[in-house]
């Protein structure tokens, strides 16, 4: 009997991820092209499916967002796709967006810190951090640019709007597990 339950739940998280996957390939063409790096609401995504996900699925459904993108799926901003997306200037955050799902999903499930929301805040906080690091280095050397300017482009438009998203992402994750929508938690 728990073998059952075991495959049903490991079945569900599967589930879950390739829904997580859809959900960030939607929320990366709601865009808005601000110079290098685009306005859109993939971290929102991204985060949700590290406050819902376990870290192994949070990881899985945000490589498979990538992979798919890889092979030319028009997933990513703008409806493209393609490899060339990996050595182009928003490639840095498209390789840190899987690290990032893992990361956080992991603080979020380990507890460090006992109290939730707090615990929630350091884990989103630091995933973002990831995002934005890989990020503004990548683009200061695939656009030649110094790093003072790649933050300015690259990560500083982009710290209201997406600790805006990270509240949104916590808030709605809070919800869903409290009410068991997905039968998560």
């Amino acid at each position: 009997m728990s073998q059952n339950v075991e495959m049903v739940t490991k079945t569900r998280m599967i589930i879950l991820s390739a829904l997580f996957a859809a959900i960030t390939a939607i929320c990366a063409q709601i865009k808005i092209q601000i110079g290098p790096v685009p306005f859109t609401m993939q971290v929102f995504a991204i985060f949700l499916a590290s406050l819902m996900l376990t870290p192994r699925y949070a990881f899985l459904s945000l490589l498979v967002y990538d992979l798919l993108g890889a092979v030319g799926v028009p997933v990513f901003a703008g409806f493209s796709g393609g490899l060339s997306k990996f050595v182009g200037p928003t490639g840095g955050y498209l390789i840190a967006f899987p690290i990032a799902a893992f990361v956080t999903s992991y603080i979020n499930t380990k507890k460090p810190i006992k109290n939730e929301a707090a615990n929630a805040s350091v884990a989103l906080i630091l995933g973002l951090a990831i995002i934005y690091i890989f990020g503004f280095l990548y683009l200061s050397w695939a656009a030649h640019m110094t790093l003072k300017k790649a933050f300015a482009v690259g990560v500083a438009p982009f710290i209201i709007p997406d600790i805006i998203k990270l509240a949104l992402a916590y808030f709605l994750a809070r919800a869903i597990k409290s009410r068991k929508v997905l039968n998560i938690a």
